[in-house]
């Protein structure tokens, strides 16, 4: 055989011997590739992600039902009295009409988780030294001794200046160091961060949102009625303690750079009724003369904003906690205490409603067996349709 002939077969032998090899080596590679740990599957670009199926959808819809509804319940006799004598036998809860079982009954025992947002704009400077001072009445009344809270500050920005503690000193230490701020006020925004720290804390404990500050919002991105949708759907509580913006416009200190007014001084710039001058007195008054509870179940179902000044009120109104509108330094601790003695006063009670209840408002209605006594609870909750 001529020396290129021999060549020539060498050749065709090494390439059967690799295609050999490789058929060998063939399954240990497909059995590699099946033993490897599956890494994160990547869209190929241009390539839709998958959808989540339909039993995926349904089963998020279900978690998002209402497992367990909690109300606060506050009692008063004629005179105006709490009422501390009432036994779980007295009650009677309503969803939408239908009697309910009452799974937990407590009077002024559970343990209490409390968000203190207060106001720190320029706008209530005049009223912020009377607001510092609520600082050791907070700690004693509404902590007492089984609380823990947290405190935020919002102007144009929400801050949290200190989360969540059962050390009353540090609390007072933030509250009596209130820095002032700039003249915005974001009060959707400090409530929806406030609903948002309570709903992470533990079901079994009493959650709590206290504001204080103007009833006025200058541009959150969240809306009145969004918030107090969740405030519900976590069963939060929200009391408030209202300082006046006429009261605050009146005390305020005039400055060369200010642009001219379109109204006297602590007036608004819109129309009052019978064309009387906006007052302290007035502004008081005219809250008083609205249907809050109406207010309350119109913004839940919409998820819309307040276009009168008693956002504060309706939106304690709307999750059983009330309203003290202040409009003077003195009421602002007063105001504090009395929120404080009714916590620890109050009844708490829970049930769970049916697990096919409808979307919807869900009215409650809370009654007891005895005459002469009125019962102040939550009107009731917002279930939000399926997505489409």
């Amino acid at each position: 055989m001529t020396p290129s002939g021999k060549r020539r077969v060498l050749g065709r032998a090494a390439a059967l011997l690799a295609l050999l090899f490789a058929a060998l080596a063939w399954p240990g590679l497909v059995l590699q590739a099946q033993e490897a740990p599956a890494g994160p599957m990547r869209p190929k670009p241009g390539v839709e992600p998958q959808k989540p199926t339909k039993r995926v959808e349904q089963e998020q819809v279900i978690r998002s039902r209402v497992n367990e509804v909690i109300a606060p319940v506050a009692v008063r006799d004629a005179q105006g009295e709490i009422v501390l004598s009432l036994t779980q036998k007295n009650f009677h809860v309503f969803d939408n009409g239908a009697e309910q079982s009452i799974d937990h009954f407590d009077l002024g025992g559970d343990a209490l988780s409390v968000v203190l947002a207060v106001e720190t704009s320029s706008h209530i400077e005049p009223m912020l030294p009377a607001v510092r001072k609520t600082g050791i009445i907070f700690t004693q009344t509404v902590m007492a001794k089984s609380a823990e809270a947290a405190v935020i500050g919002y102007d144009d920005e929400v801050n949290l200046l200190h989360g969540f503690t059962s050390e009353p000193d540090e609390v007072q230490a933030i509250v009596n160091g209130l820095p002032e701020g700039s003249s915005g006020s974001l009060l959707y925004d400090a409530m929806a961060r406030g609903v948002s720290l309570l709903s992470e804390e533990p079901a079994s404990r009493r959650r709590v949102l206290l504001i204080v500050g103007e009833p006025r919002d200058t541009g959150s991105v969240n809306t009145l009625g969004e918030v107090l949708r969740q405030a519900q759907l976590s069963n939060v509580t929200i009391y408030s303690v209202g300082l006046s913006s006429t009261l605050a416009d009146l005390r305020a200190k005039p400055s060369q750079y200010e642009p001219p007014q379109v109204s006297p001084p602590g007036t608004y710039g819109v129309p009052t009724p019978n064309g009387q001058l906006q007052t302290p007195q007035l502004e008081q008054q005219v809250q008083g003369n609205m249907d809050l509870g109406a207010l309350a179940v119109w913004l839940v179902r919409t998820g819309k904003n307040l276009l009168t000044p008693n956002s504060l009120a309706v939106a304690s109104n709307a999750t059983g906690g009330f309203h003290a509108n202040v409009l003077k330094d003195a009421t602002v601790e007063k105001a504090m205490d009395s929120i404080g003695g009714e916590l620890h006063a109050e009844y708490t009670i829970s049930y769970h409603p049916p697990g096919d209840e409808p979307s919807g408002y869900h009215e409650i209605k809370i009654t007891v067996d005895k005459p002469g006594l009125t019962v102040r609870t939550r009107p009731g909750y917002y279930i939000p349709p399926p997505p489409a």
